[in-house]
């Protein structure tokens, strides 16, 4: 019987519908469509694995894209805005209670900085046993050895653990890891398998 549930935290500890920002930014600083992801593309990969710091990110940033600093300071509020989302709290709540029952943990694929900003919005450092992300880490899902690395880390074999994620591909990952998994639709439903696992 599994004793141990991981989230994910874009789409699902945090609500991040897509709000169209880049497109707009682009347009308003003159730029061409999709110009970002030419550009930065390669930082943007490297960011999310912890090759780069978040200073070079910046400067990377400055001399690519060219712009002034007011349209790069718009840049990373809109970016960091729609990353963090808001928080699920019904799932939050219900995620935060298992604990000391339950070993818990969160496995992120994460963009440099992310730990600080979403720690000082949510706090989600506090409401778990560990707290993997790829940024720190340097592997992301749906590498083998990211799912490896988080079942040590709680101290527990991969069949204990319950994992709960947004996007197909990451929860098949998982399974193929070992885990147990669940592919998050809405809050109740997760709630529902999961607990079902669980019971």
């Amino acid at each position: 019987m599994p004793r141990s549930v991981v989230l994910d935290i874009g789409g699902v500890l945090e609500l991040t519908p897509p709000t169209g920002w880049l497109a707009r930014w682009e347009q308003d600083a003159g730029l061409t469509q999709g110009a970002v992801h030419d550009v930065l593309g390669d930082v943007f990969a490297a960011g999310s694995v912890g090759t780069i710091t978040q200073a070079q990110v910046i400067a990377a940033a400055q001399t690519r894209l060219a712009v002034p600093p007011a349209m790069l300071d718009r840049f990373w509020a809109d970016l960091w805005d729609e990353y963090l989302g808001t928080l699920n709290l019904d799932l939050y709540d219900w995620f935060r209670a298992l604990r000391p029952a339950r070993r818990t943990g969160i496995l992120s694929n994460s963009f440099i900085g992310a730990r600080e900003r979403e720690h000082e919005r949510y706090g989600f450092a506090d409401i778990v046993d560990v707290l993997v992300y790829s940024h720190e880490v340097g592997l992301a899902k749906p590498d083998p050895a990211v799912f490896a690395l988080t079942s040590e880390r709680l101290g527990v074999p991969p069949g204990d653990v319950v994992f709960l994620d947004d996007t197909p591909r990451m929860v098949e990952a998982a399974r193929q890891a070992g885990w147990h998994a669940v592919e998050f639709q809405n809050t109740r439903q997760a709630i529902a398998e999961v607990e079902a696992l669980l019971a």
